[in-house]
């Protein structure tokens, strides 16, 4: 059975990398089952995102949103037009498409709505069966963005799954009328399982060695879920606070980005401080150089004994690498997370998250095992999630036997 998946798994963001491919790969462990993913930007190999794209955030970032969606509206079309043609021939020769995982139904300006509406409308045009799989759903849909993702109404949908609480409130909220979906775990959870992450063993770092993934703040006031009094550790000053905590507190820290070029031009710009380069002449302080795949990913994550980050994806590696983390506020999604997870206690976010606070939880963090029998059942139940997905695809081989899910598109 031939299948598509469709994701982001070429961003320069590597979290999206790392569950693309958990779950191409857990797929693919099934003999009857031959898996492709295609990336929804077009992109076809890791590294290949334009070298413009940091200039086109921060002129996005200056413009109110009505232009921001009529900018990327007219620097999609073109490029969704040649989109659309690959894609029918793709899927013409497939047997199911498969939408996920991923923060996927989100409306950022229009950018994935459009994507996933030219999506959906190339499956409903070729009648084949449609699995959305684990996906993230933020709360707040324009009115364009929702009759986008209604597109789903019109296909064959045979399976659909969010990845959290949050996710199935947030769908339910959208769709009041359709049918509920399911919550299977965030395929990431799968990374200790990658070829790559099996071959380290457990994690051999350093003790007192603490991770910070480190996130251009423009980036989280732009994407951001909820209101910006959330974001914790979001200026240069307060990210140097904190590590002259922590390196008083006797950590060495290693700054390190989840592969975004305006993460890793931003962790260059906190080096360049008279203090800091002190710490770093010392062996007290150094930056990881910007990871272009997610093995190299995992290899920085392995490389600390302790991980801080905003980035969903790399809390969630960390976790299922069972190396200790501490999760900062930005966007719901992260808080939801922890909260699935029982890690509460290990998040930080709002006006209380000031350096100090984190630098303590990060010392907690390190002190209190991640590899509990929670976590042996979180990951089991990731995986139960590749098993029901398989299900879902095989009813629909052969085709005679394909059964449909309706969305409400109405709300």
């Amino acid at each position: 059975m031939r299948v598509l998946i469709f994701n982001v798994k070429y961003s320069e963001n590597l979290g999206d990398g790392l569950l693309a491919e958990c779950l191409e790969t857990a797929l693919s462990e099934y003999p009857d089952m031959q898996v492709e993913t295609i990336d929804l930007a077009g992109r076809t190999g890791y590294g290949t995102t334009h070298s413009r794209r940091q200039l086109a955030i921060r002129a996005l970032h200056v413009l109110p949103a009505f232009a921001r969606r009529l900018a990327v509206k007219a620097m999609l079309r073109s490029k969704l037009e040649k989109l659309a043609q690959d894609w029918s021939a793709k899927i013409q020769n497939a047997d199911a498409v498969v939408v996920g995982g991923g923060n996927l139904f989100q409306d950022d300006d229009l950018n994935f709505p459009l994507k996933i509406g030219t999506l959906l409308d190339c499956i409903r045009k070729s009648g084949k069966p449609l699995a959305i799989y684990a996906v993230g759903v933020s709360g707040n849909w324009s009115p364009e963005a929702h009759q986008l993702f209604g597109r789903l109404n019109a296909t064959s949908l045979i399976h659909l799954s969010v990845r959290d609480d949050l996710a199935l409130q947030h769908w339910k909220r959208h769709f009041p009328s359709g049918v509920s979906p399911i919550v299977l775990p965030d395929p990431g959870l799968l990374t200790r399982s990658l070829p790559h992450a099996s071959l380290g063993g457990e994690n051999r770092s350093l003790p007192a060695m603490a991770g910070i993934c480190v996130t251009d703040p423009v980036i989280l006031q732009r994407h951001a879920g909820g209101p910006a009094s959330d974001i914790a550790l979001k200026s240069v000053d307060e990210y140097r606070v904190l590590i002259r905590q922590l390196i008083a507190d006797g950590y060495r820290v290693r700054l390190f980005c989840n592969g975004a070029r305006e993460d890793q031009a931003f962790a260059e710009r906190l080096l360049n401080e008279k203090t800091m380069l002190a710490y770093k002449a010392k062996n007290w302080l150094d930056l990881a150089e910007r990871p272009e795949k997610p093995e190299e990913l995992i290899d920085i994550l392995r490389s600390v004994s302790v991980v801080l980050a905003h980035r969903l994806h790399a809390c969630i590696a960390a976790y299922s690498l069972a190396i200790p983390h501490v999760g900062l506020g930005w966007d719901p999604k992260v808080a939801s997370f922890f909260r699935a997870v029982g890690r509460e206690t290990f998040f930080a976010a709002g006006p209380s998250a000031t350096p100090a606070q984190i630098a303590s939880l990060i010392k907690m963090a390190e002190d209190n095992s991640v590899g509990d029998v929670r976590r042996d059942t979180t990951l089991a139940a990731a995986a139960a999630g590749i098993e029901t997905l398989y299900a879902a695809l095989s009813v629909t081989h052969p085709r005679t036997s394909r059964t449909k899910l309706l969305v409400d598109s109405s709300g």
